[in-house]
């Protein structure tokens, strides 16, 4: 708890610089002892860093804000609208026989596969909700590499076989119901 200063406990009137310390004190006390925020209304404000981790945040209104960063750990938004977003990058980069799938770092990943190997890639855990995309290329000047993945349900055409011309990129899309994950193939690509 800040101490705040009062006419009574210094005997004569504040300063100004005491009266705007009280009110920073008071605003920093209000916000520590709150590990849930109800309300957060803006107008016409810039926020550099809005950070939220394990907290309820149950209105965010904002009017002609700026809000250069919003980090909300394990907490839900309700029909955001969101433009001109960024996905995380995960650059794996070059994969031998087996390589694991992990979603903490990001939902677009890069892997390269190895000249004439077979990769097996392990899906993370079948989460509801969850999706991400992979860009799967092959070895820049020898190509042949082959993918399989871990427990992933795809199409009637069956598991997709993978692009083997060297330097040429295929695009995965994975989702999943929480029980399954589906996948889904763009061949070919020259990256």
């Amino acid at each position: 708890m800040s101490t705040i200063v009062t006419r009574t406990g210094k005997g004569s009137a504040l300063s100004y610089v005491e009266v705007d310390a009280n009110f920073t004190n008071l605003n920093t006390d209000k916000l520590q002892s709150t590990s849930s925020a109800a309300i957060l209304t803006l107008t016409s404000a810039s926020i550099g860093v809005l950070t939220a981790t394990s907290a309820s945040l149950s209105v965010l209104t904002a009017t002609s804000a700026s809000i250069s960063a919003l980090t909300a750990t394990s907490s839900t938004l309700t029909n955001p609208t969101v433009n001109n977003y960024t996905e995380g990058v995960v650059a794996i980069g070059t994969v031998t026989s087996a390589s694991t799938l992990s979603l903490t770092n990001g939902t677009v990943q890069t892997a390269t596969l190895t000249a004439s190997t077979a990769c097996t890639f392990t899906m993370p855990t079948a989460t509801a909700g969850k999706s991400f995309v992979l860009l799967l290329k092959q070895a820049a000047s020898t190509g042949n590499g082959t993918a399989t993945f871990t427990g992933v349900k795809f199409g009637t055409a069956g598991a997709p076989t993978i692009t083997a011309t060297a330097g040429k990129m295929d695009i995965l899309t994975f989702v999943s119901d929480g029980t399954n994950w589906y996948g889904s193939v763009a061949a070919g690509y020259t990256p």
